[in-house]
């Protein structure tokens, strides 16, 4: 006997096919403040990892960060999982480089200004609902903002991702 599985909904509870299938997308804003102890941006404080989105289930997803307000610190800087930190946005040497009004993308740890290709949008299958954190080393990032953008499509029944 088979079971039926419907197709998977987009965010406005349309089934998505195969040619329209990154219908989700969820946003979380990150607000550095490493000056103060075990905040964002505090390397070795309780806030690093910092948490920025929540997956359950496996998800195909395609990731990218919009700096709305310029980075202080000279830290290192990443997106990934658990275990594997920069398998999301590769990490940024110097998070100074990044700057209001540029992308930092998952193909190379580079921020580029305004307009960037679509092609920088990888995807990349997070699984066993790995949640999606960022990580900051080296040095404290003091100040900043980033606005995570997190496209994805569910690949196992019930499979989400929100902004944690």
């Amino acid at each position: 006997m088979s079971s039926y599985k419907s197709m998977p909904l987009d965010g406005n509870g349309f089934p998505m096919d195969a040619g329209s299938y990154w219908g989700n997308s969820v946003e979380k804003i990150i607000t550095f403040a490493g000056g103060t102890t075990n905040a964002i941006g505090d390397y070795d404080g309780t806030g690093d990892p910092f948490s920025i989105f929540t997956v359950t289930g496996d998800v195909l997803v395609k990731i990218y960060g919009v700096c709305t307000t310029d980075l202080v610190g000279g830290a290192t800087i990443e997106v990934g999982i658990a275990g594997n930190t920069a398998a999301l946005l590769p990490q940024v040497a110097d998070a100074t480089g990044i700057d209001a009004g540029e992308i930092w993308h998952m193909t190379d740890g580079t921020v580029d200004s305004g307009v960037e290709a679509a092609s920088v949008l990888i995807e990349k299958m997070v699984v066993n609902g790995a949640d999606i954190i960022g990580s900051i080393g080296t040095a404290n990032i003091t100040a900043g903002v980033i606005k995570f953008v997190c496209v994805w499509y569910p690949l196992s029944e019930g499979a989400s991702v929100e902004a944690a």
